[in-house]
């Protein structure tokens, strides 16, 4: 089992991998600019390098981009906080700079990290587990766009499903992907007529103790407004621990 403070500095290391930089630029109060890079190791969300990618964990912010970029970003980010960075009318100003490379912000994504006091957790309903080898059956399944990916992705696997059955019928999924190899990122999705039943929090806590038990890390990650997705993960015993944004393409 992981203390907080290791929970933390693995989160720290792969940081440092996806953004190019090291790990204490995350505890520095100034911005750190950086060359965008495929590093091994890193979460894979394209097969491209990061146009331009923003982090935080509520001190300087560390900024990953392409050389093209470099000029405008060392005069932006020079003098501001970089929490502030994530500001809208900060944004606005990269969103003019990104946009004439043909790139476009994508959102903020929040991303919360779990405490480590276990969960005690007495569903009233049946729960059914699947394993990797079993989740292809929901690729495509457009009731849950959160708990799977798409499709099967290689760099980042669908590692492990739960799902609360009533009446015989899923009432919801949890599931969970392998960004990385300790990292295991958590999605939820709850049939519109059983939410408000706490059948997500639940899930999410069952999944949160099981990926600890395989020797990875959960996290969560949701919008900017996304107020119930929030809230599960605090109820959960997940805590806010960093933002991220990045581009797309236009």
């Amino acid at each position: 089992m992981f203390t907080k403070k290791e929970i933390v500095l693995e989160l720290k290391k792969q940081l440092a991998i996806d953004f190019n930089c090291r790990s204490e630029d995350f505890d520095c109060e100034d911005n750190t600019l950086t060359l965008s890079a495929k590093n091994d190791g890193r979460r894979v969300y394209s097969e491209n390098k990061a146009f331009f990618s923003m982090a935080t964990m509520g001190k300087g912010a560390v900024v990953s981009a392409d050389e093209i970029l470099h000029p405008f970003l060392k005069d932006f980010i020079k003098d501001k906080k970089g929490i502030w960075l994530f500001e809208q009318h900060n944004l606005f100003e990269i969103e003019k700079e990104v946009q004439k490379h043909g790139k476009t912000l994508f959102q903020t994504h929040h991303l919360f990290l779990p405490d480590t006091k276990p969960l005690d957790i007495k569903p009233d309903f049946e729960v059914k587990w699947f394993e990797e080898k079993d989740i292809g059956q929901f690729y495509g399944d457009k009731r849950f766009p959160n708990a799977f990916c798409e499709k099967y992705e290689p760099e980042r696997p669908d590692v492990l499903g739960v799902c609360a059955v009533i009446g015989g019928e899923i009432a919801g999924m949890a599931g969970c992907s392998a960004d990385s190899k300790l990292m295991w990122q958590i999605g939820i999705d709850i049939m519109p007529k059983y939410r408000g039943k706490g059948i997500g929090t639940a899930l999410v806590g069952l999944l949160r103790e099981e990926i600890f038990k395989r020797g990875a890390i959960p996290f969560y990650g949701t919008g900017l407004a996304n107020i119930h997705s929030q809230n599960i993960a605090l109820k959960c015993g997940f805590y806010p621990a960093w933002v991220e944004i990045e581009t797309l393409d236009k």
